[in-house]
C-alpha cells in the first residue's frame, strides 16, 4: 500500500513549477520512487522478484526504512539473483542476520531463500515469473481513480488470489496486504490519485 505520511506538494528540483503528487510522496527517497518506479508496470523478473522479497521485508515497518535499506539489500542478496539466493546455507543465512544493512530478522531472512526456491518452480512452469504474475490482472495493469489516499485500499480480490496462490505454492510473507502493496510498486494497479501528475502516464 502507499505509505502513510502528510499531504504535501513539493516544488520539482529543476524548476520552480508545482507539481501534484499522491500524498504520501513526502521524503527525498520517496519523491524520487514515487516519480520514477511506483505504478510503473514492470516485466522484468529479477526485478519482479526484488520488490516482492523487499515487500514481504517491510511487513511491520515503514516503506522508507526498506528504501533507506534498497541498495544495502542488492549488495547482501546478490542483486535477487533467485538462483544464487536459493542456494544460501545457514551460514549464509548467520552472516546475513548480522548485516546491519538490511532488516535482520531471521524468518525474513529466511523467507527470501524459500520464495527464491519456489520462485524457480513458477519460472519453471509459466517461463517467467512475469506471465504468472501477470494473469492476476488478465495481463494489463488496472488503472483506479481515487482522488484521495484514504480511498486506496488495503487489499482487493486479485490481491486476495495472488495470495492464496501464492501461499498454496509455498510462498512466505505474500499475505493479501503485502500483495497488493506488491501490485501497486510494479504497475499491476495504478493507485496514483486522480490529482497526481503520474495518474494515467
Amino acid at each position: 500500500m502507499a505509505p502513510n505520511v502528510s499531504p504535501i506538494k513539493p516544488k520539482t528540483e529543476s524548476s520552480s513549477q508545482i507539481l501534484t503528487r499522491c500524498a504520501w510522496a513526502k521524503e527525498d527517497l520517496y519523491l524520487a520512487y514515487h516519480d520514477q518506479e511506483w505504478g510503473v508496470p514492470v516485466h522484468d523478473d529479477r526485478r519482479l522478484f526484488e520488490f516482492l522479497i523487499l515487500e514481504g521485508a517491510q511487513a511491520g515497518l515503514s516503506w522508507i526504512t526498506i528504501l533507506k535499506k534498497r541498495e544495502n539489500y542488492r549488495e547482501a542478496f546478490d542483486n535477487f539473483d533467485a538462483r544464487k539466493i536459493a542456494r544460501y546455507n545457514s551460514r549464509k543465512i548467520q552472516k546475513l542476520l548480522s548485516n546491519p544493512g538490511i532488516v535482520r530478522n531471521r524468518l525474513k531472512i529466511a523467507s527470501a531463500v524459500r520464495n527464491a526456491k519456489t520462485f524457480l518452480v513458477v519460472q519453471e512452469e509459466f517461463g517467467t515469473f512475469d506471465r504468472y504474475v501477470w494473469q492476476f490482472v488478465n495481463g494489463q495493469p488496472i488503472l483506479n481513480h481515487w482522488k484521495s489516499l484514504q480511498q486506496v485500499p488495503a487489499r482487493t480480490p486479485e490481491s486476495d488470489a495472488m495470495s492464496r496462490d501464492l501461499i498454496n505454492r509455498g510462498f512466505n510473507f505474500v499475505g493479501s496486504t503485502i500483495c497488493y502493496a506488491f501490485m501497486q510498486a510494479v504497475g499491476l494497479v495504478n493507485d496514483h490519485t486522480t490529482d497526481c501528475f503520474r495518474y494515467g502516464r
